[in-house]
């Protein structure tokens, strides 16, 4: 029997299609105390003008405890013209990495970690992993 949601989470309906391409990572390895920074484009590939919400999930591969599969992290509302282009950045910081252990620590633990972007949980358009070193 299938099992899933019949309107997944970040749904949405829109009168216009968008592409999100060139993800880019300024590094694919970080310490601790670094940041990531990501960016990509999204075009309004349709005739009408609209707004899209880019979502952005990660997922620890190999943690100590079960991780879920996609946690959304962070997001951005943008609004396009029909062909227009923009740039979207965001930050991936130790604090959109760290869980609760065992003990009730806020921890980051190093591993590989997958990035996804997308319109909804569903709806994932851009992938790739980076890596938490110690």
């Amino acid at each position: 029997m299938k099992n899933s949601p019949k309107f997944p989470f970040g749904f949405g309906l829109s009168y216009t299609n968008f592409q999100y391409s060139d993800l880019k990572f300024n590094k694919k390895k970080m310490r601790p105390n670094e940041k990531i920074e990501v960016s990509l484009n999204v075009t309004n590939t349709g005739e009408f003008a609209g707004e899209e919400v880019v979502q952005l999930y990660l997922r620890d591969k190999f943690a100590s405890l079960v991780r879920p599969v996609k946690e959304l992290k962070d997001f951005q509302k943008i609004a396009l013209k029909a062909g227009e282009t923009k740039a979207i950045k965001f930050t991936i910081d130790k604090e959109k990495l760290s869980f609760y252990n065992q003990q009730l620590q806020w921890i980051a633990e190093a591993g590989e970690f997958d990035l996804m972007l997308g319109s909804s949980s569903a709806d994932i358009r851009l992938k790739d992993s980076f890596e938490l070193v110690n």
